[in-house]
């Protein structure tokens, strides 16, 4: 792996070859600490820090946060050729899991990311310890105005307002500079030819390809948290409570006033609800290094 090259960026970190792909990563915290990957969602533009960038310091406290731009998002390298597919963005983070050498891990996964967080618990039962999903995808349902939007997304300033209205309940965050910002974002070389080609119309049949078979979901076992803003006009709050109703070992929290952007509408509670919630994985880890211990 190398460092940032580019310390007047912060979305660029740490890389690191996950299957022959150039993964760009927020690495933070302790090496030491219980690891935490953070799997951002599929916005114009997005990245790792612009997902996570308030809540990486948080959970940082306790653990190593491992935050990866996805293949064609981000600093992450865009193969030529390259078919973005659910199978394929699931092999890419299990490469950069073992890339880093992680034998287990926690996972939070917001929106499309939760997604793939879900496939990750049910394929690795014995590598994912603990599950966030956050505004998930995962079950079926039907194409929403705000998806529609945000996968549609062709670069202006005035679409890339429209799509962050739809993700945001509060529209005070909603500033005519930070839709400037986030349109210079998708603009940049390669961003928006490799986002154009992921989700073209009808754009169901991507939607239905991110969910993942009711009986698999009832398997995932470890500990789940589940968090939604009532008000998401981009992925549907019902699709976290059927989540909830086949995840065993799962709990519910629902925001109010609240858009597709907890982590950030809801930043300081967001980050104290995961952060408790990961802790008992702490505790579990230390019962568990006790029972080893020889007598």
């Amino acid at each position: 792996m190398t460092a940032n090259p580019d310390t007047a960026n912060p979305a660029i970190g740490a890389s690191v070859d996950a299957g022959g792909i150039l993964t760009n990563y927020l690495d933070a915290g302790d090496p030491a600490g219980p690891p935490v990957v953070l799997l951002h969602g599929s916005g114009p533009g997005v990245s790792a820090y612009a997902n996570w960038r308030l809540t990486v310091p948080a959970l940082a406290d306790t653990h190593h946060v491992l935050a990866p731009d996805r293949v064609g998002f981000g600093y992450t390298q865009r193969p030529d050729g390259y078919h973005y597919t659910m199978d394929n963005w699931v092999t890419h983070i299990e490469a950069f899991v073992a890339a880093l050498g992680l034998q287990s891990y926690s996972v939070v996964g917001n929106s499309f990311g939760g997604a793939l967080a879900l496939r990750l618990a049910a394929k690795h039962p014995g590598q994912v310890r603990r599950l966030v999903l956050m505004g998930s995808v995962g079950v079926p349902f039907s194409m929403t105005e705000g998806l529609d939007a945000v996968w549609g997304y062709e670069p202006s300033v005035p679409a890339m307002r429209r799509v962050m209205d739809f993700f945001a309940y509060n529209r005070e965050l909603i500033t005519d500079e930070l839709a400037a910002t986030r349109y210079e974002a998708s603009v940049q070389p390669g961003f928006q030819e490799s986002y154009a080609a992921m989700f073209p119309a009808p754009r169901q049949r991507w939607l239905d390809a991110m969910s993942t078979d009711e009986n698999t979901i009832r398997g995932v076992q470890c500990p789940t948290l589940i968090v939604h803003g009532r008000e998401d006009r981009v992925i549907p709050p019902d699709t976290s409570r059927q989540l909830f109703e086949l995840i065993p070992n799962a709990q519910l929290h629902m925001f109010g006033k609240c858009g597709h952007w907890t982590q950030i509408e809801h930043a300081a509670e967001f980050n104290h609800l995961v952060a408790s919630f990961l802790a008992d994985e702490q505790q579990s880890l230390l019962a568990d290094q006790l029972k080893k211990r020889p007598s």
